[in-house]
């Protein structure tokens, strides 16, 4: 197959939405994009629509029940931090970085989710230190490229203040910029600056807005960047968000209920000391799991009963197998989609419906915008963006999905991803 590029970088502006173009075609390096590329503005996302399941899917071509990383996190009930999806192992079949690699060129992935221990030739992988005892520099070194992480926390280590924003975007950057000097073939880039104020200020927030301005600098940066190392000409670079997000007020926590009706137990230090069915929470959507039959059709009684009065947050159902359908978890025996305003918590403790106050968003024990939505949700599409070697201009599709960016960027890159669910977008690809 012939290969398109030279370089591609993907630039993933974490909850970059479609609602954002407006003020994206006023900012002067995302309008320079824009004026040279091609783009969508409805790109459908995925279901569960929460980071790490989109970010696998965008490098694999497939859905969440097919790549393997059907949530952010694991299936951990009583754990107060879950472990996620970090390593690479999660994803079940190829990616976009391994059949680069295999191809002989050189990757590059910086906080891409789902990289820890991935084969890349500088990867600084997205994990936290989830254990008292662990240092968060270390856990990094220890999951990705340990000289390379050095050399960029030696460089640049002092621009961060742990996981805080935007300091940890602004470190990213300039690990970037000191990337691109080495002329991957690929590089993936995982920014969350604009995710963290939508969480903690709302969609629209001042701070949500800020955030787009200081990505527009960042985009800015990197293009400087290909210029003065003379790749500018020879890279692809796109810019995409994985989902959109939502205002929301209400916390709907349907553990308690299982609580109450005796399908949790807790033990005498409120942790889980057994389960019949518990509540997975993927922000606005939800899985159920339960561990038999009875369990099944009680829970079932129970979400009919709430579902109808809207008080209770609950949109819709699904049963496993009409998730499956949708791509997600067919091994769940539910998935819930909640209301606008409301969004689900795996919480044990409090009230069903939590009403949430700005004492819980400051300490960070909820927050005003969420994502995780059905991609069916009205509005709710995020965006793509790509200019360069091998994209044809002026190209303005009117729908995409996800699922089919990973297999328009290995048609670049003259690679195969196999049995993908999604097909390369040939309408912006000069072939």
């Amino acid at each position: 197959m012939k290969r398109l590029t030279d370089h591609l970088i993907v630039i993933s502006f974490d909850c970059l939405s479609a609602l954002d173009y407006p003020i994206l075609k006023e900012l002067p390096h995302f309008r320079e994009l824009l004026g040279r590329g091609s783009y969508c503005k409805q790109v459908e996302t995925i279901y569960p629509s929460v980071t790490y399941p989109c970010h696998a899917t965008i490098v694999t071509g497939k859905y969440p029940n097919r790549h393997g990383v059907v949530n952010n996190t694991l299936l951990q009930p009583g754990r107060d931090s879950p472990d996620w999806h970090w390593y690479r192992k999660s994803i079940r079949g190829t990616t976009l970085y391994d059949e680069a690699k295999k191809a002989g060129m050189t990757t590059a992935a910086l906080l891409w989710p789902v990289t820890a221990k991935a084969d890349i030739d500088y990867n600084m992988p997205e994990i936290f230190a989830n254990r008292p005892w662990h240092n968060q520099i270390l856990v990094s070194l220890l999951n990705g490229s340990p000289l390379y992480q050095l050399q960029m926390n030696r460089l640049f280590g002092g621009i961060r203040s742990g996981l805080n924003q935007p300091e940890l975007d602004d470190f990213v950057l300039e690990s970037t910029v000191e990337t691109i000097k080495r002329k991957p073939g690929l590089l993936l880039v995982h920014f969350t600056d604009l995710d963290t104020q939508r969480h903690y200020h709302g969609f629209s927030s001042e701070e949500a807005k800020k955030a787009l301005r200081r990505h527009d600098e960042r985009l800015g940066r990197i293009m400087k960047a290909l210029k003065e190392n003379d790749m500018y000409e020879e890279t692809t670079i796109v810019a995409l968000g994985d989902h959109s997000a939502l205002d929301e007020s209400m916390a709907v926590q349907f553990n308690i209920l299982l609580k109450e009706k005796g399908m949790i137990t807790v033990n005498g230090r409120g942790k889980i000391s057994k389960w019949k069915a518990y509540c997975k929470g993927c922000d606005g959507s939800a899985y159920v799991y339960t561990k038999d039959d009875k369990a099944t059709k009680e829970v079932k009684r129970l979400l009919e009963e709430l579902q109808p009065d809207p008080s209770n947050g609950i949109e819709s159902f699904l049963t496993g197998e009409e998730a499956a359908e949708k791509g997600a978890d067919g091994h769940c025996a539910f998935m819930l989609e909640a209301r606008p305003g409301f969004y689900f918590k795996d919480a044990l403790e409090g009230s069903f419906i939590h009403t949430i106050t700005p004492e819980d968003v400051r300490k960070k024990r909820y927050t005003y915008g969420s994502h995780g939505y059905s991609p069916e949700k009205e509005g709710y599409f995020t965006i793509f963006m790509a200019a360069g070697k091998g994209i044809r201009p002026h190209q303005d599709l009117t729908s995409m999905r996800l699922v089919d960016e990973g297999p328009t960027f290995a048609t670049l890159l003259g690679l195969s991803l196999g049995d993908t669910d999604g097909k390369p977008i040939e309408a912006i690809l000069d072939i």
